[in-house]
């Protein structure tokens, strides 16, 4: 008798994950990419209100994009968009780093670990129009720091008039916001080095500074280039701080007008050719400086890799 083959069935769960992908693809459709093709396909025209009056919209080609780079004002903004973005990022990026290093350190047994990431992470909870609002009321000229010094025989200060007063307290609120997440995505990534690495170069009689500099830094470069991107990002798009702050005005003379800022102008105006022009403008110089430093911080990565490779097959041969 030949022996039947039993048919063994095999059960596919894979379109159980595509059907559970369908809710977000839908939201991602509808709120952010028919938008974006929307404002590509606005910019070309013009489009906008002169009193009561809608004029528009009417194919203009690449006027729009001629019309913003003919503004010298454009580069103004985005040299202020840089500089608060840079004052902002830089000092977080090094406080981030330092007290992630010092919460995953084993052998300082910090106490109150859960506490002290909780309050360091508070602030980026709060509202950030909540925020200005804040630093506007305590930092105004009859403020309650201005009080402060006053009372101890110090002259007051005009933070809110003067370009370094201004563009500090924007930076400072923007460190205070942030610092806290950063801390904890670097925490999550050099908890995830193995922590026989560490033990090894300790035996080696390498430092905390070599430790770091070798072995921390080099393991981390992808999250490091998240971080940065991400913050990139925030930077370019910088805007309810300033604008709260600065009465959407940019004082001192526009010094602290951003490129957001500059775009809400267009909007508020209702000129929304313009302003989808230089929001494309925007996503382009996005899409690019994140391309740059991804690929500035991962080329080593795989360049190691590439290293590492050829060795072993010289070793296999």
């Amino acid at each position: 008798m030949k022996m039947k083959k039993k048919k063994s069935k095999y059960v596919s769960y894979a379109k159980w994950g595509y059907i559970f992908l369908i809710p977000f693809f839908l939201v991602y459709i509808v709120f952010s990419l028919l938008p974006l093709l929307s404002t590509f396909y606005n910019s070309f025209f013009e489009n906008y209100m002169v009193g009561l009056q809608h004029v528009g919209p009417k194919f203009v080609g690449f006027a729009n994009y001629a019309s913003i780079f003919s503004n010298a004002e454009l580069g103004t903004y985005f040299k202020n968009t840089f500089i608060l973005w840079v004052l902002g990022f830089i000092p977080q990026i090094i406080f981030a780093l330092l007290l992630a290093s010092w919460f995953t350190d084993l052998r300082l047994r910090l106490k109150c670990q859960g506490f002290f990431k909780t309050v360091i992470y508070l602030p980026n909870l709060i509202m950030a129009s909540a925020f200005s609002m804040l630093f506007y009321t305590i930092f105004a000229d009859m403020g309650p720091i201005n009080n402060v010094l006053e009372a101890i025989g110090l002259p007051s200060y005009r933070f809110l008039s003067e370009i370094a007063g201004t563009r500090g307290l924007i930076a400072l609120m923007n460190f205070l916001m942030w610092f806290g997440n950063t801390t904890i995505v670097l925490m999550a990534a050099i908890m995830g080095i193995d922590t026989g690495l560490f033990e090894a170069a300790r035996i080696d009689g390498a430092n905390s500074l070599q430790i770091f500099g070798k072995i921390t830094l080099p393991l981390i470069k992808p999250i490091m280039a998240y971080t940065l991107i991400t913050s990139l990002i925030g930077g370019i798009q910088m805007f309810d701080v300033p604008q709260i702050l600065t009465n959407g005005n940019g004082n001192p003379n526009r010094t602290s007008m951003t490129l957001i800022m500059y775009l809400n102008k267009h909007l508020y105006s209702k000129n929304y050719g313009m302003a989808g022009a230089l929001s494309v403008i925007l996503f382009i110089i996005t899409g690019i400086l994140s391309i740059l430093v991804y690929h500035y911080l991962t080329s080593g990565m795989e360049k190691a890799g590439v290293r590492k490779s050829k060795k072993n097959k010289v070793k296999g041969a």
